[in-house]
């Protein structure tokens, strides 16, 4: 069982794969990770040899800020945002898309179900002027 930054990778995974079980690392990181450490992607996690494990152990932690540390990372950065009453802090603090999309419509997940108001939509029988 190969244990990295605290997560355990699936043994039958390709190590590509299995690294992105870490947050923080996508696809591109890990195949950067693993090219640095000189392992084929294709190579199961049960198949990997400790050296090769220690070597990967060691480039993710010398060189990348990954679970715990970055959680922190975003949540401080979160927090700095809806303290100095930023655009984006606002958002983050009524539980709203951030990034510029619309909310007329859809953004459901966020906005909770669905609220009747009155007066909204067209009612029977009037025409458009």
């Amino acid at each position: 069982m190969a244990r990295i930054e605290g997560v355990d990778l699936p043994r039958t995974k390709r190590i590509e794969i299995a690294l992105t079980y870490i947050y923080g690392i996508g696809k591109s990181t890990a195949r950067a990770v693993l090219a640095d450490a000189d392992i084929d992607p294709s190579t199961k996690v049960s198949e990997l040899t400790e050296d090769e494990v220690v070597a990967v152990r060691d480039n993710i932690s010398g060189n990348y800020i990954v679970e715990g540390d970055l959680r922190r990372a975003v949540q401080l950065n979160i927090k700095r945002l809806t303290e100095i009453g930023a655009y984006r802090g606002r958002r983050h603090r009524m539980n709203l898309p951030v990034r510029g999309q619309r909310t007329r419509t859809n953004a459901r997940t966020s906005k909770g179900s669905k609220k009747t108001v009155a007066g909204r939509g067209r009612r029977r029988g009037v025409r458009k002027k």
